[in-house]
């Protein structure tokens, strides 16, 4: 664990998905396609997916928790398995499995705090339900999870995050001292970005999927094919810009293939400080 008066980030690479690009760029010329027509034309990409573990002096937060070893299963009420098949992930890539490699108990998180209810950042939630660790989202993102009918609705799906309990936020908060949880809705109507301010390595803001890849951010601006609101979209990649560029922050993408190749991650021995 971090030292004492330390922060450390370490970055869980939890491997990839696939999926039809067009989900994650909105741009003329593209039709999304399930996988059973990936062959056809059509771009599909690799889509990584990751979480972060934030050591601090008060305490220790998970922020997000990738997709489920049991993906295929979980998903196939929902068909995401043929939209979002997580193919690319070896056995060590799992997230019980990189936090094994950091030597990080279930029962040494303080906070599991999820960006949003998505199916691919709430897989592992469960793994937190009988450990001490309080499971943290933004009031209006729990509002929506659990006040539709059904089993799912888009990407969310109540068998990842039903049956624990949730403590929320409302607004902007400094969640522990240089942790600060930044309302960033759009995505979904509570997703949220994690600001972290690091004596060495400076700011770091982990958007989700507020900002899917660099090139969503631009600027210009590129939307998604998974917004629920494109207006607050737009405006919380301004709130991000805007935090980024008054702190020098680095941004972490939710999903950016490129990016995250070229950050210092678990699988390849870094840390931040």
């Amino acid at each position: 664990m971090a030292a004492s008066g330390e922060i450390k980030v370490s970055i869980l690479d939890c491997g990839m998905m696939t999926a039809d690009l067009t989900w994650l760029l909105l741009k003329p010329g593209r039709s999304i396609r399930p996988r059973q027509m990936r062959d056809q034309p059509t771009e599909w990409a690799d889509v990584p997916t990751h979480c972060v573990l934030v050591e601090t002096p008060d305490g220790t937060i998970l922020w997000d928790t990738s997709c489920p070893r049991d993906w295929e299963e979980r998903w196939g009420p929902t068909g995401l398995q043929d939209f979002f098949p997580y193919e690319k992930v070896s056995d060590e890539e799992y997230l019980d499995s990189r936090l094994q490699q950091l030597g990080v108990g279930v029962d040494q998180i303080d906070y599991v705090v999820l960006s949003h209810l998505h199916f691919d950042h709430c897989g592992n939630a469960g793994l937190f339900k009988d450990s001490t660790a309080k499971l943290i989202c933004s009031d209006k993102e729990k509002d929506f999870a659990f006040g539709f009918d059904g089993l799912f609705t888009g990407a969310h799906l109540k068998t990842d995050y039903e049956d624990l309990n949730w403590e929320t936020v409302s607004g902007d908060t400094e969640f522990l001292p240089g942790v600060t949880l930044l309302q960033t809705p759009g995505h979904t109507p509570g997703t949220m970005s994690m600001q972290v301010d690091l004596p060495d390595s400076g700011t770091m803001i982990f958007t989700s999927d507020a900002v899917y890849m660099g090139e969503s951010y631009g600027p210009p601006t590129t939307p998604a094919a998974i917004v629920n609101d494109m207006g607050q979209f737009y405006s919380s990649v301004e709130k991000i810009r805007g935090v980024a560029e008054k702190t020098d922050a680095t941004v972490v993408f939710g999903h950016d293939p490129d990016q995250i190749r070229q950050l210092k991650t678990v699988g390849n021995g870094g840390h931040y400080t």
